[in-house]
């Protein structure tokens, strides 16, 4: 019997039953559907490159219709006319596709946060890794990065974390994934920040205000229940530094021996550990200075001045300060550890009436000079030594009682 050689229809395709055997049926030009004896049915194409005959598979059928073979076919014709063997094309795209699957969002993520968080503070890396564990990956984590949609973002990370209340954790999430589909724009594997589509769609939060005590009188009654704290001799000394070097509570946890210089009174913190990924100098007072060398014979021999009760090898957890202070019988609504920082801000500039450029420098906040620019890290260093010299000393006045004469605002710009 002669070979069918007139094109196929959809309804012959479509039709086509299984044989005992498996069969073909000719479309034309080397492309034939290959019809099995278990009912499946695959588009083949028969071509000659360079004398010899070659066969390759195009797709199953009805997943790719007639015309989508006949489509392919012209393409891989064109390519054969052009030198080129469509095997080689085929086996290209195979690679690529095998790729694509293989860089899920969590590969990638991964990939980001192994070159692009190493710098951050050990807290930051930490609650990174903890959103993207908790909230991200069980939803987005094994779809190909380049097959992600903003409605997947928004509907199976960002809405259900709406839900339960952490508005403002949902907004940080969402910068997380922006992120780590920047750094995939930057190494090829997506073609833009998929989350830009997603501006206005959460709901609006109002950044809180760490709790903190402003008024003198209450400041003082916290310094004295701090020296009557009854708990580990590590979290007392952490309590009673604290206010005396007014950094991030997550700068004091992580503060290091080697770090510290008791016979020139300073701290140098390096820039990996600091919020704005600049080293800073923390000049110490004498009170400070006392604290240090009480604790160092229980701790001085290890790697940090805080460590954990549980391993010397960590510090105090990102809890434990805040914990004290509920001990201490305040609540979270009246004081946090990071609450220091704005009691030091405004009793400094009001009362003891310190130029405020010198206060933003001792926060490690932004400061330029009248130029624009940003002032080095033993900027006014020699005038913020006697700040917090200052700052100690009215600290010290508050607990007993005693009554605080302001120091004459220092004139000058920054």
């Amino acid at each position: 019997m002669a070979r069918k050689t007139l094109p196929l229809t959809d309804t012959e395709v479509r039709n086509a039953k299984p044989k005992a055997k498996q069969y073909k049926l000719f479309d034309g030009k080397g492309l034939f559907l290959l019809v099995s004896p278990n009912g499946s049915k695959g588009w083949r194409l028969k071509y000659r490159y360079t004398g010899k005959e070659k066969l390759i598979s195009l797709g199953p059928y009805p997943e790719l219709s007639l015309a989508d073979a006949r489509s392919k076919l012209i393409e891989l014709r064109a390519s054969l006319a052009g030198g080129k063997d469509p095997s080689l094309i085929r086996k290209a795209e195979n690679k690529e596709k095998r790729e694509r699957q293989e860089q899920t969002f969590k590969w990638l993520a991964g990939e980001w946060f192994a070159k692009k968080t190493a710098n951050l503070a050990e807290s930051t890396r930490d609650m990174t890794k903890r959103r993207l564990d908790v909230d991200v990956y069980p939803t987005i984590g094994g779809i190909p990065v380049a097959d992600i949609t903003p409605k997947m973002i928004l509907e199976g990370v960002l809405r259900p974390m709406e839900k339960r209340g952490a508005v403002e954790l949902a907004h940080r999430t969402k910068g997380i994934v922006s992120r780590v589909f920047r750094y995939g724009v930057a190494c090829g594997c997506v073609e833009r920040d998929v989350t830009a589509d997603l501006k206005g769609a959460l709901e609006t939060f109002e950044r809180k205000h760490y709790p903190a005590l402003t008024e003198p009188k209450q400041v003082g009654g916290l310094l004295r229940a701090i020296d009557d704290f009854d708990g580990s001799i590590v979290v007392q000394s952490a309590l009673r530094l604290h206010p005396l070097v007014v950094v991030r509570p997550g700068e004091l946890r992580h503060m290091e021996w080697p770090e510290v210089d008791l016979e020139e009174g300073t701290w140098n913190i390096p820039a990996g550990k600091m919020k704005m990924k600049t080293p800073h100098i923390v000049p110490l007072s004498r009170q400070a200075i006392t604290i240090l060398q009480e604790i160092q014979p229980l701790t001085g021999g290890g790697r940090y001045i805080f460590p954990s009760i549980r391993s010397t090898a960590k510090p105090i957890s990102n809890n434990t300060l805040n914990a004290a202070l509920r001990r201490l019988g305040y609540s979270s609504e009246e004081v946090t550890s990071h609450g220091w920082r704005a009691t030091f801000r405004t009793l400094a500039d009001e009362v003891l009436q310190i130029r405020p450029d010198f206060i933003e420098h001792q926060l490690a906040h932004a400061v330029k000079d009248p130029l624009g620019r940003a002032y080095n890290r033993t900027a006014h260093l020699a005038e913020r030594r006697k700040m917090m010299q200052a700052w100690a000393d009215y600290l010290d006045g508050l607990k007993t009682g005693a009554k605080v004469i302001p120091l004459p605002r220092q004139q000058g710009g920054s």
